[in-house]
């Protein structure tokens, strides 16, 4: 007996999953069919309003219809969007509002056209297959149970849902076997038909690749705008440095040197000091172009992978903070410097500012990006524009091509994300 039941389990399990995807194949074509719908008077009131521009009085409605037009679009992308990967929006107003507008968008806005052909497609394509979709298991439903009933019809009404009369039992039972086969064209179909319905809303109402590009164009001009400024800034601070510490001490080693050595002559006694204070300040200088060194590049990332730097960091923290680790692989220098820095700041954030209990650190690799998570159960209300270092975070970060999100509410807890793109 176990082994039956241990091979009922997989077929129970595939029924089950063909019964559910076939509901939710209906739900989405009678969706489909309300948009399918809607898209008809759309295309019906647009052809109207078109014709009569010929006559000039349709000028006065075309930019209602055309916002008509992208209503019922945003419609179906939400409804697509409820059943697979999002189709966004394409943003800005609802449409044109002046005549003179809609004409131009007509003629040279892509998405409006885009949306036109889907409104064709989906007026015509998604009411066929939402019908069919729909009235499908009406039949199967109204056939298989035919023989109950068809006793009760009168002898000239009785007949299937495709028309054939009925007048015996033995024709009854035909039809109620017809309904077991619509049954099964049913379980067969509807997937079919739900991906059909929504194929030409995928192609048509996302986002077109020219739109796509120049939108990535005006994304990466402000990214690399962004890390200019920052490395310009980080340059200035580099000189800064260098100007105001490292080459003044030098100048005073230089200077405190060249004293000493004309003290061996007049007054060896006072020299040795003099060598003292040259060689601290030699010492200071060098500490300092070490600091210097160390923020360009840390040298931690030098002796240790990137995991064994997050952890020297976590363990620099002034609360428990865990570091978990996935398998990275190899990741450029450049990629695990801002990694690197990005958690440092956000340690630092949380020794000072959170008052945070415990903290973590997660990073891990998927495919070609890199995800860094930092999270607290501290106090919260971490902003860029706090004073907290998280603007310079997402500088650093964009200037790679990557994403930075904070959410931090009043009361807690802080989570940072960080992903950035690894593509050897």
């Amino acid at each position: 007996m176990p082994p039956k039941d241990n091979d009922a389990k997989p077929l129970r399990e595939l029924v089950v999953t063909g019964v559910n995807a076939v509901f939710l194949s209906l739900e989405r074509l009678a969706g489909g069919l309300v948009t399918a719908l809607m898209a008809l008077f759309a295309l019906t009131a647009l052809t109207v309003v078109l014709l009569t521009c010929l006559l000039g009085i349709g000028l006065l409605f075309l930019p209602a219809a055309l916002r008509v037009v992208r209503a019922v679009a945003d419609r179906e992308r939400h409804r697509l969007t409820r059943w697979g990967p999002p189709v966004p929006s394409p943003g800005g107003d609802d449409g044109p509002r002046t005549a003179v507008a809609a004409l131009v968008s007509l003629v040279r806005d892509v998405r409006v056209r885009r949306d036109l052909a889907w409104l064709a497609c989906h007026s015509t394509l998604g009411l066929v297959t939402g019908l069919l979709g729909v009235l499908l298991p009406v039949i199967a439903v109204r056939d298989s149970t035919f023989p109950l009933w068809w006793w009760l019809l009168p002898p000239d009404t009785a007949g299937a849902s495709i028309g054939v009369p009925v007048h015996d039992w033995y024709t009854a039972l035909a039809v109620g076997l017809m309904g077991v086969a619509w049954g099964a064209i049913m379980f067969g179909f509807e997937p079919g038909l739900a991906w059909l319905q929504s194929w030409p809303g995928r192609r048509l109402l996302g986002p077109h690749s020219r739109i796509v590009l120049n939108e990535r164009i005006a994304e990466l001009t402000v990214t690399r705008a962004a890390a200019l400024r920052s490395h310009t800034s980080e340059l200035r601070r580099i000189e800064r440095s260098l100007h105001d510490g490292a080459q003044s001490r030098l100048v005073s080693v230089i200077i405190q040197l060249g004293s000493a050595r004309r003290m061996l002559q007049t007054d060896p006694a006072r020299a040795d000091s003099a060598l003292e204070r040259a060689q601290t300040a030699a010492e200071d200088a060098l500490a300092e172009l070490r600091g210097l060194v160390r923020g360009i590049l840390p040298p931690v990332l030098e002796t240790h992978d990137l995991e064994g730097a997050l952890s020297a960091l976590a363990a620099g923290c002034s609360v428990p903070c865990t570091v978990e680790a996935g398998d990275l692989g190899s990741v450029a220098s450049s990629i695990e410097a801002t990694a690197y820095f990005a958690v440092a700041e956000a340690v630092t954030n949380i020794t000072r500012h959170s008052g945070a209990g415990r903290a973590g650190i997660r990073i891990d690799r998927e495919g070609d990006t890199l995800y860094v998570h930092i999270h607290d159960d501290g106090g919260g209300g971490a902003t860029e524009s706090g004073g907290t270092g998280m603007s310079g975070i997402r500088r650093r970060v964009e200037a790679h091509d990557g994403t930075f999100a904070v959410d931090s509410p009043v009361g807690g807890p802080t989570r940072i994300r960080v992903e950035l793109p690894c593509a050897s």
